[in-house]
């Protein structure tokens, strides 16, 4: 697992910067996301938590979804309920992401970790410590 290149692709989402974000996900898939899938996981989970707070309703959590879907070029392709899912999972209820295919749920979480990051709008200083909180998190769970 290439740490740097999911730190990047993380900076990347934050900045909107999709040229960058995307050849970076190329370099990860050529050398496989082992590893990859916890960083990116764990940033998701914890750029949910930050954003959405133990009181998150499912009607909440479905507004963000509408919401980040409209704001997308090809919105209608992108997979609501799986995206509705994998937050509310991130937020305490893990069975709803049981069902979801493991390529599915990562293009998810890249597309919204990197929607709740330009939400956020994190000062460069902000981002380090998000990256460092991810990576961490990450870590425990491998």
């Amino acid at each position: 697992m290439n740490v740097d290149a999911l730190s990047d692709l993380i900076r990347a989402l934050a900045n909107a910067d999709w040229d960058t974000a995307d050849a970076l996900v190329l370099e990860i898939d050529r050398g496989g996301w082992a590893g990859g899938l916890q960083v990116i996981g764990a940033a998701f989970a914890v750029a949910v938590n930050q954003r959405f707070g133990p009181d998150a309703t499912p009607n909440d959590v479905a507004a963000f979804v509408s919401s980040a879907r409209a704001q997308y070029q090809e919105g209608d392709t992108l997979p609501a309920l799986e995206m509705e899912g994998l937050i509310r999972a991130a937020l305490g209820e893990p069975e709803l992401a049981d069902s979801i295919p493991a390529e599915t749920a990562l293009g998810a979480e890249i597309f919204i970790l990197g929607q709740l990051l330009q939400e956020a709008k994190l000062t460069p200083a902000e981002l380090d410590e998000f990256v460092a909180e991810a990576r961490q998190l990450a870590a425990e769970h491998l």
